[in-house]
C-alpha cells in the first residue's frame, strides 16, 4: 500500500498502566504531578483545583484533585472507585488507571489491571513495603502485567536518604521473587515536590536512573504481545451488496497476536476448516503483512462459512477448543457466584453460555494460599471455577495470550458484569 508504513503504524503507541498503594500513599498526587508538570491540563482545570484547595483550607495546591474524579470522594478526601485519565506526549499515548488500594476494593484494582501495560506500585518511604504492597503485588502478577514501577514516594518526609530507598527496595525485591512478576523498576519520587516525576531530582543526585515518566516514554511493550501464535477473532462478515463487488466477502476484527500475510494457510475455528488468505486490507488497500494489535479486514482463498465470533489462526498454531474451561475469576458483583448456576459467556468476540460446575478453590490474596474448605464466592474474591458451555470456545491461557485467555461473565437477568477471568 503506497504510503503506508507498517512500522509507522504504532508510531504513537498507547501504554496502559494503572497506579495502586496504600491509603495516603500519594496515587492521586502522583497522577496529578505527572499531569502538571508534562503540561497535560488546562489552565482552568488547574485554577479550579487551586480554588477548590484554598476553599479546604489546605496550605498547596492539592494536585490530587485532578484524579478524584467524584465530589463526594473529594469531600472525603479519599479515592475509591477507578479514575482515568488520558494524556499524551510527543513520544507517546497515555491511558491512566488510578485505582483504590483497599482489599474491599479488589475488584476495581482488577477492573483498572486488567488492559495495562504496566503497573505502579507505590510505597511509602516512611512505612516501607506492607501489606497492602504485597496485595497489589500478587495481583499484578496474577494478572500477567508486562512490567512494575514501584515508586518510593514521599521521599522529602524520609530526609531523600538513599538508604531508605535502597532497604525499601531490597524487601520489595525479596517479595516479589516469590511471585511471576518478570519486569520491575524502583525510582525515588516526591510526588507533593515532584523529584523525579517529570524533572530529575536535585535532591538525589545519589540516583542516576530515569524519571517516571522518562521511563514510562521508553519502556518497550511492543514485545508484551504474543507475536507468534496468529489470532484473528471475527468481529464482523463484510458483503458489500453492490454488483460491482457482489464477490467479495471479507472478515474484520483485530489482530490479537502474531501476523498475517497473504499466502499464509489458515484454519478457522470451532469448525477447523482450512484456506489460504487472499489479501489483508486496511482502509481499502491491501497490505504486505498485519500484525497485533492491527485492525484488519482478511480476505480467503476458499468459500468458508465464516460468522461472527469464530476464530482465523495459523494453520500450525492452533490454540484449545473446548465446552469446558478452568479458570481464575474475580467476582464483581454483590450476589455471589451460583453453583450449577447459570451464566452468559463474552470471550473475544465470541457470546455463549454455562453452567458453573465447580468452584476448586478460593485464592488469599495476602498469602496466595489456596482456601479449599469455602466455596463460596462473594464480591472481591478471586476463585478458581470450573465452567461447561453451551458451545465450544477458542482459547489460550491467560499466560500465553491476555485476549485468548480473558473471558467475563454475565448476569443473564440484570445484564450485569459479574464475574472477570482468566483461563487457566
Amino acid at each position: 500500500m503506497e504510503g503506508f508504513s507498517t512500522a509507522g503504524y504504532l508510531d504513537m503507541e498507547l501504554l496502559r498502566f494503572t497506579t495502586a498503594g496504600s491509603v495516603d500513599d500519594g496515587k492521586s498526587t502522583l497522577i496529578g504531578r505527572l499531569l502538571y508538570d508534562s503540561k497535560s491540563i488546562f489552565d482552568d482545570q488547574y485554577d479550579a483545583i487551586k480554588a477548590s484547595s484554598e476553599k479546604r483550607g489546605e496550605e498547596y495546591v492539592n494536585l490530587a484533585h485532578l484524579t478524584d474524579g467524584l465530589r463526594a470522594e473529594r469531600e472525603q478526601g479519599i479515592t475509591i472507585d477507578v479514575a482515568y485519565r488520558y494524556f499524551a506526549t510527543p513520544k507517546r499515548k497515555f491511558i491512566i488507571a488510578d485505582t483504590p488500594g483497599h482489599i474491599q476494593y479488589t475488584r476495581n484494582m482488577v477492573t483498572g489491571a486488567s488492559t495495562a501495560n504496566l503497573a505502579i506500585i507505590l510505597v511509602d518511604a516512611r512505612n516501607g513495603v506492607v501489606e497492602q504492597t504485597c496485595r497489589h503485588a500478587i495481583i499484578a502478577s496474577l494478572l500477567r502485567i508486562p512490567h512494575v514501577v514501584v515508586c518510593v514516594n514521599k521521599m522529602d518526609l524520609a530526609g531523600f536518604e538513599q538508604e531508605v530507598f535502597e532497604r525499601i527496595r531490597k524487601d520489595f525485591e525479596a517479595f516479589s521473587a516469590q511471585t511471576e512478576i518478570r519486569d520491575v523498576r524502583f525510582i525515588p519520587i516526591s510526588a507533593l515536590l515532584g523529584d523525579n516525576v517529570v524533572d530529575a531530582s536535585k535532591n538525589m543526585d545519589w540516583y542516576s536512573g530515569p524519571t517516571l515518566l522518562s521511563l514510562l516514554e521508553s519502556i518497550p511493550i511492543r514485545t508484551d504481545l504474543n507475536l507468534e501464535d496468529a489470532r484473528f477473532p471475527v468481529q464482523y462478515v463484510i458483503r458489500p451488496q453492490s454488483n460491482e463487488h457482489h464477490d467479495y466477502r471479507g472478515y474484520a476484527g483485530r489482530i490479537v497476536g502474531g501476523h498475517f500475510q497473504a499466502g499464509d494457510e489458515v484454519k478457522v475455528l470451532p469448525s477447523g476448516q482450512t484456506s489460504r488468505i487472499r489479501s489483508v486490507d486496511f482502509g481499502g488497500e491491501a497490505l504486505e503483512e498485519a500484525f497485533a494489535p492491527m485492525s484488519v479486514t482478511l480476505t480467503l482463498e476458499d468459500d468458508v462459512d465464516i460468522s461472527r465470533g469464530d476464530m482465523i489462526v495459523g494453520a500450525n498454531e492452533t490454540p484449545t477448543v473446548s465446552q469446558e474451561v478452568e479458570i481464575m475469576v474475580c467476582w464483581l458483583n454483590e450476589r455471589p457466584l451460583v453453583i450449577n448456576g447459570k451464566y452468559a459467556v463474552k470471550h473475544t468476540t465470541r457470546d455463549v453460555r454455562c453452567i458453573v460446575k465447580e468452584v476448586q478453590y478460593k485464592l488469599n490474596i495476602n498469602t496466595m494460599e489456596r482456601v479449599t474448605d469455602d466455596k463460596s464466592v462473594n464480591m472481591n474474591d478471586i476463585a478458581c471455577i470450573t465452567l461447561r458451555l453451551t458451545k465450544p470456545l477458542v482459547f489460550d491461557s491467560y499466560q500465553s495470550n491476555r485476549s485468548t485467555g480473558s473471558l467475563i461473565l454475565i448476569d443473564e437477568g440484570t445484564y450485569n458484569t459479574v464475574g472477570a477471568g482468566m483461563i487457566l
